[in-house]
């Protein structure tokens, strides 16, 4: 794979440790242990994740949003031990009730300690209340997926997935595709665990590949400069229940990406901060680096399911 070896040198060169331990794991035979321990520093006493996991929130007290990201990359690195201290410390941050409004963990958005420290214009404080199942929706599947079945958040989880699933039904299509992500990951932790008894997972399945189908930018002109949505969001392999009707679009992405690398290995970021120069200088090159990661196992996956199929 041509994109490879300018990727790599990127790494190696610029990324943090945490992502030059996810880079070996997928891609060079590195061990999982070294992505979970560089992980633990960014996770608090109480739990949850900080100290910009998510790079665009410098923010050191725990946050939904940030303890979300590290629910992705334990998903990328499959941990499956439910009784991880990295996986139950989430739990137990999900369980305190602290930016949980018995409905919602709030978003970056409502996280009042977010305006103390350098952070995206987004993510700035406001009162004005948030509806939105980003990350709310996500976690809800990492409780089903590992949280005891008897104790009292799973329940509530429960009940939670009962709730998002009605919203999602009533506010169909969804505007953002962020919140639209975190159904799809919804779906796939209970697809995954086969949890049939809560909500109609078939329904739910027909439902979100609509709302993909509503929500992908299939105008390619603006893939480059623009923030836009692409099908990797959501699709990961020719596997995913999302694929079907996808399928040019899932190859065009591919082809994309491999002819959109930069000289340096990175693609661009196509978002920048206001404010706070300094930190983003710091933060963007933590965001090349994720999304190189990120673009190289999707074109692995995308070049390995054809020579599958």
């Amino acid at each position: 794979m041509n994109i490879l070896k300018k990727s790599r040198d990127f790494i190696y060169r610029n990324a943090r440790p945490l992502d030059m331990a996810r880079w070996n794991y997928l891609f060079e035979d590195g061990e999982k242990e070294d992505v979970i321990k560089c992980l633990t520093f960014y996770q608090n006493d109480d739990g949850g994740f900080s100290h910009a996991l998510e790079p665009d929130c410098w923010n050191d007290q725990s946050t939904p949003l940030q303890t979300w990201v590290a629910t992705k990359i334990i998903k990328e690195i499959r941990l499956e031990d439910k009784k991880h201290p990295l996986v139950l410390g989430i739990l137990r941050y999900l369980n305190s009730g602290d930016e949980f409004d018995g409905h919602f963990w709030n978003g970056l958005s409502s996280v009042k300690s977010n305006n103390n420290a350098p952070h995206a214009p987004w993510w700035s404080y406001t009162q004005e209340k948030e509806t939105s199942y980003n990350p709310t929706a996500s976690l809800i599947g990492f409780i089903l997926k590992y949280a005891d079945k008897n104790s009292s958040l799973y329940i509530t989880a429960c009940q939670l997935a009962r709730e998002a699933f009605i919203y999602l039904k009533e506010n169909y299509p969804l505007e953002s595709m962020h919140e639209t992500s975190c159904f799809v990951e919804l779906y796939e932790y209970m697809e995954e665990c086969q949890i049939k008894e809560i909500i109609d997972l078939k329904e739910f399945k027909n439902l979100l590949q609509l709302q993909i189908k509503s929500i992908i930018t299939y105008t390619t002109d603006n893939w480059l400069t623009e923030y836009v949505c692409k099908p990797s969001q959501f699709i990961s392999s020719y596997k995913s229940s999302f694929y079907i009707n996808n399928e040019e679009i899932y190859q065009y992405e591919c082809e994309f990406i491999k002819e959109t690398q930069n000289v340096d290995g990175t693609w661009d970021v196509t978002w920048e901060w206001d404010a706070y120069a300094d930190q983003w200088a710091i933060s963007q090159n933590w965001w090349k680096a994720d999304i190189i990661i990120r673009n190289v196992a999707f074109v692995k996956g995308v070049e390995k399911d054809n020579e599958m199929q």
